[in-house]
């Protein structure tokens, strides 16, 4: 099973477009919209509440629900537009609630972090209206999916200036479609 995370506020988003066409590929997926789901930032209440759980080996609370999806899933898609330099918020207030550590990832003796996601592939799809720096979204993600959740392979889908004077944005994102092609074709 596939997990799309949706992180697209915009009806008519580019980056959904484009996921769309890599999602039509992978087949069928569990969809998150993002915006519509009851997520929360960790304050205080919620640090508390999640220690006591995992205190309690409590990882099937209603809580963790976001972390067993996201360790379960055979492959994950992230869509996610460069936003003002980064992801948009909801995505990292996202990654708070799914980081839970026996159910995504635990440590070793010398306090390594160890995956225990079950997802091979994990896609970025994003656009940017300018040039797209990957270090503020698309390493960051990269860096979490090899490094703590265990994740192999992580791929990049990106169409880059969008909304620059003189660059034809559907001759871009056109071209980004055709490349999807190419992931399944190597």
């Amino acid at each position: 099973m596939t997990l799309y995370i949706d992180c697209c506020a915009r009806e008519n988003s580019r980056t959904r477009r484009l996921a769309k066409v890599l999602l039509d590929r992978l087949g069928e997926c569990e969809e998150l919209y993002l915006y519509k789901e009851d997520l929360h930032h960790l304050d205080s209440c919620g640090l508390a509440e999640r220690e006591r759980l995992l205190q309690n080996g409590e990882l099937n609370a209603p809580r963790f629900k976001y972390a067993r999806q996201w360790a379960g899933a055979d492959n994950i898609v992230i869509a996610a537009p460069f936003w003002d330099l980064s992801f948009p918020s909801v995505l990292k207030t996202y990654i708070e609630n799914i980081y839970v550590t026996g159910i995504v990832s635990r440590y070793s003796e010398d306090g390594r972090p160890v995956g225990l996601c079950k997802a091979n592939r994990l896609f970025f799809v994003t656009t940017a209206g300018g040039p797209l720096d990957e270090r503020y979204g698309y390493e960051y993600i990269k860096t979490l999916a090899t490094d703590y959740f265990g994740i192999k392979k992580v791929m990049l889908i990106k169409a880059e200036m969008l909304d620059v004077i003189g660059f034809d944005a559907e001759k871009i994102l056109q071209d980004a479609i055709n490349s999807v092609s190419k992931i399944f074709d190597a």
